[in-house]
């Protein structure tokens, strides 16, 4: 494609001669295409046609008109060959056709989908230069480049800029932009108040500005506020839904296992005539197997088939995980080896489904295998990909090769993110080594990281684990220090390590101190303090604690049930205690033997 518009660009004398000479022999032709041209740009299918033409239109004397060559540029960038579409533009400009607000508005928005909006941008001090007033055109263009590169807080000055110095008259799709943005990040409040604002500037809400928001609702499983849009959007607008927002609405109502509601839409679209396309399978797809329930997925994909819609990568792909998930890992390799053979190339997703489930599966020889194949066929491995098979060392005990990957995470380009440190800190903690740990949390510095309640929690666990309270204690002062607040894990596992060493008085302390701090205990925190007072042989509190949950509506778990149990048996506790211990026994724990014995 560069070899054609360089050609174009740097032909010489000579070449133009020999084009003289030749064009005798195309006199009728090109007499032809000074009268259809505009019938040959909107025949073009191709980057090699649309050259050609242009090629053809830069040679004419006098030139085509700069409608004709914006009519050219815009079929260059629908048929998305945005580099092209600049290089031709950057021709007109050499051959001295007379650019106008269109031709920039074109160059601009090739700039912006190439994520090169600051080139945009300079080309916006262009339009000023030339006394070309810019159009709602443009500023759409750079809107939505900014919104491609994520960066939302400078969209959000440039779109409060247009309307407070009157710039352009906003449109709907300098709306729905900046609203598309907004979702972008879950900013969902915000997004709904620029719908608002829309009406209020008499701008009317297409049905692309409701499905964005409602999508967006449905993906942070605020599936009854989407619900409330869909309904404002058809009942009181008018505006009838695509098959994008079933989509949308079908995929959420899916999350919250909810299959009778999301059958009922299913049907809704049908009556209304609305096929499902391969995004609304695919989305079933992803939503049964993420339930486990993989054998639906695969009736939902030969239906799918049999309606003429053909399963893309992502939809194979869910299915791979849905066999992962369930350990069913032949089946997923099954599934993995036949998408070639259904002319899919399988992606970076589709490596890291095998490679959680090979993990999973504590099967870390076959994860190294997929980790070297997908690198060797040249996909690069993401953050996600590095997360799972360091995660997948750490528990089978390989430290070392973990850290070795960490370290090549970063010669490779890839940014560890949360994640990332929380894996390799609690795989860390797990295999006993809480001081590398430690030298690695000091190393974060006063990075954001520093300050995660999670990474605390994790470290705390592992000191206390180990049975270092001390450093367990320093760290839980620390993080107060921080003006962190500590939530319940943070609380129930500061008091499991006070309980293994046998610090039942600091323990106690500690319980007492999470009402008073506004953070109430859990279950886990009673039947964790109830097993360090039963090992500990401490009954003094232990009558209270159990009428405590009982008056919180808690239950026992069963390892402290048992741990009760055998302490009745020995003589330990009294049997009167039983009748108590009744009304905290889950409902799946009721037909133990060994309770029904007692009775």
């Amino acid at each position: 494609m560069m070899n054609r518009t360089t050609f174009i660009k740097f032909r010489g004398t000579n070449f133009f001669l020999l084009h003289c000479l030749s064009s005798f022999q195309f006199v009728t032709h090109t007499a032809s295409l000074h009268s259809n041209l505009s019938s040959l740009i909107h025949k073009i299918t191709n980057l090699n046609d649309a050259l050609e033409l242009f090629d053809e239109m830069s040679h004419r004397q006098p030139l085509p008109s700069v409608v004709k060559f914006n009519q050219l540029l815009t079929a260059v960038t629908k048929i998305k060959h945005f580099s092209s579409s600049l290089d031709l533009f950057k021709q007109m400009c050499a051959i001295g056709v007379p650019v106008d607000k269109y031709s920039m508005s074109i160059a601009i928005k090739c700039c912006c989908q190439l994520y090169r909006t600051k080139d945009g941008f300079a080309l916006l001090g262009c339009c000023f230069r030339r006394a070309i007033s810019p159009n709602v055109y443009i500023y759409n263009a750079l809107l939505d480049g900014l919104v491609l590169e994520d960066k939302i807080l400078e969209a959000e000055m440039l779109f409060k800029k247009l309307i407070k110095q009157k710039l352009c008259e906003p449109d709907v799709v300098t709306y729905n932009t900046m609203i598309k943005g907004l979702c972008k990040f879950s900013n969902n409040v915000t997004a709904v108040a620029l719908l608002r604002l829309m009406e209020q500037n008499n701008c009317k809400p297409n049905i692309v500005t409701y499905s964005t928001i409602i999508d967006s609702l449905c993906k942070d499983k605020l599936i009854d506020d989407a619900f409330k849009l869909f309904k404002e959007m058809v009942s009181d607008k008018g505006i009838l839904p695509n098959v994008i927002t079933y989509t949308s609405l079908i995929c959420g109502l899916c999350k919250f296992g909810r299959w009778d509601d999301a059958s009922k839409l299913l049907k809704q679209m049908e009556d209304e005539n609305i096929s499902p396309d391969v995004k609304t399978f695919t989305a079933l797809v992803d939503a049964f197997c993420k339930e486990g329930k993989v054998e639906e997925a695969e009736a939902v994909i030969n239906i799918m088939i049999e309606r003429g819609e053909v399963p893309n990568i992502v939809t194979y792909s869910s299915l791979i995980d849905g066999y992962c998930l369930r350990g069913e890992m032949i089946k997923a390799r099954e599934i993995f080896d036949s998408i070639t053979l259904r002319g899919l190339v399988p992606d970076v997703v589709t490596y890291n489904s095998l490679l959680n489930g090979y993990c999973k599966n504590l099967n870390i020889e076959k994860a190294e295998q997929m980790f070297h194949e997908m690198t060797v066929k040249g996909l690069k491995p993401n953050v996600v990909t590095y997360n799972t098979i360091i995660q997948g060392f750490f528990q089978v005990g390989r430290c070392v090769a973990a850290r070795k990957l960490f370290d090549e995470m970063h010669a490779q380009g890839q940014i560890p993110n949360e994640c990332t440190y929380g894996i390799v800190l609690d795989g860390l903690c797990n295999n006993r080594q809480v001081e590398e740990a430690l030298s690695l949390f000091h190393l974060m510095g006063d990075s954001k990281l520093n300050s995660d309640i999670v990474v605390y929690n994790i470290l705390i666990n592992g000191a206390g684990k180990c049975g270092n309270v001390d450093i367990a204690r320093v760290l839980f002062h620390g993080l107060i220090d921080k003006g962190l607040q500590p939530d319940v894990r943070t609380y129930n596992v500061m008091i499991s390590g006070f309980c293994q060493e046998g610090q039942l008085g600091e323990a106690k302390l500690l319980f007492l101190k999470m009402e008073e701090s506004g953070c109430p205990p859990d279950d886990v925190t009673y039947c964790v303090l109830l097993q360090g007072y039963l090992k500990n042989r401490h009954y003094d509190d232990v009558e209270m604690l159990l009428q405590e949950m009982d008056d919180r509506g808690y239950s026992l778990d069963a390892s402290t049930l048992s741990l009760f149990i055998d302490h009745i048996a020995a003589g330990l506790l009294d049997r009167s205690m039983l009748k108590l211990l009744g009304k905290l026994v889950p409902k799946e724990l009721l037909n133990d033997p060994r309770l029904c014995d007692w009775e």
